[in-house]
């Protein structure tokens, strides 16, 4: 294998090249998981890591995951089966934390300066909230509420990731893998398997309803959007909520509209050449026959798991199209 995996001792002063079986494996996740590297070393005489170490891999000159071991598994072959995770572990903690007037970014700028997290790149997602209280919640999830108040309100996407070692938060247009005229395409000759689903029955509303009670006017107040189309189609599928101080109540129904009513659409594709700039959150063509429509559109990456073996690179993906719900 081209594969290049730098192991650190427990103390950080030494740096390992060990033996690697091939198969390795990264695998990411879009929402509240983090990156996970599993890979298969022999137990060598002088070889000495342990829980905590850091794990550096290349592949081909490509830098594709700094982590952490968390998790090593012995076997009577002398093989030691080691689980790593990028720093996006951490954000499992949970902890109460009550914030204001901060959008996306700078609440994630305020985390990673508790918690001793590594930052690289955070693109200003302008979306301002007003206040936000997490209580005993984890700091995956609380980022997450963030982002998808931005998206709710405003209709914009924003992906965040661990790359390299550095947290990472970009607006999904900037997550075309490739450039214009040189995007990275799937098709039926680079990927060896795929299964469709469309679906109204999964985050497909045609009608918003929010409510807000003015505690000034003493009155309900109510905001609605619908799409009338799609309701004589489809029937009613309602989505409803409450709004909090400083919304923008019809903005934010007009929002949800537009993010919510169509159908959802998954294509999970197996097999797929190897490409190290995909991860989850990225943005690729796929040029497929579906069926019911024949694709050839952005998608987006939800999941994606690289295999790594002798002169062999390839990819699992979930991904999700023309539609994209948060």
């Amino acid at each position: 294998m081209s594969v290049e995996l730098l192991i650190g001792n427990e103390t950080g002063t030494k740096g390992y090249l060990p033996a690697v079986e091939e198969g390795v494996e990264w695998t990411t996740e879009r929402k509240n998981t983090p990156g996970k590297l599993v890979f298969k070393v022999l137990q060598e005489d002088g070889l000495d890591f342990s829980e905590g170490s850091a794990v550096r891999m290349k592949e081909n000159g490509d830098e594709i995951f700094f982590g952490f071991v968390f998790k090593q598994q012995r076997s009577k072959e002398e093989l030691l089966t080691v689980t790593a995770y990028d720093q996006l572990r951490y954000l499992k903690n949970k902890d109460t934390i009550v914030y204001e007037e901060k959008t996306a970014d700078q609440f994630l700028r305020m985390i990673a300066s508790d918690y001793a997290l590594n930052i690289g790149t955070l693109e200003n997602t302008n979306y301002v909230i007003a206040s936000r209280v997490e209580e005993n919640t984890s700091l995956f999830e609380m980022i997450q509420n963030a982002l998808d108040l931005t998206l709710q309100n405003t209709g914009e996407m924003f992906v965040f990731y661990d790359d390299f070692g550095k947290l990472t938060l970009k607006h999904l247009s900037s997550m075309a893998v490739g450039s214009p005229g040189a995007y990275l395409m799937v098709d039926e000759e680079t990927g060896e398997n795929f299964e469709y689903t469309s679906s109204i029955d999964d985050n497909t509303y045609n009608r918003i309803k929010l409510t807000y009670d003015n505690d000034n006017t003493g009155f309900r107040e109510v905001y609605i959007a619908q799409d009338s189309g799609n309701i004589n189609k489809w029937g009613i599928l309602q989505y409803f909520d409450t709004l909090k101080k400083g919304e923008n109540g019809q903005a934010k129904a007009d929002a949800l509209l537009k993010l919510y009513n169509k159908k959802t659409r998954n294509l999970k594709l197996n097999g797929v050449l190897g490409d190290n700039r995909v991860r989850a959150g990225s943005m690729i063509v796929v040029n497929l026959d579906l069926g019911d429509i024949r694709l050839k559109n952005f998608m987006l990456v939800e999941s994606c798991r690289h295999t790594y073996r002798e002169g062999e690179h390839w990819m699992d993906l979930t991904l999700r199209g023309g539609e994209f719900v948060g």
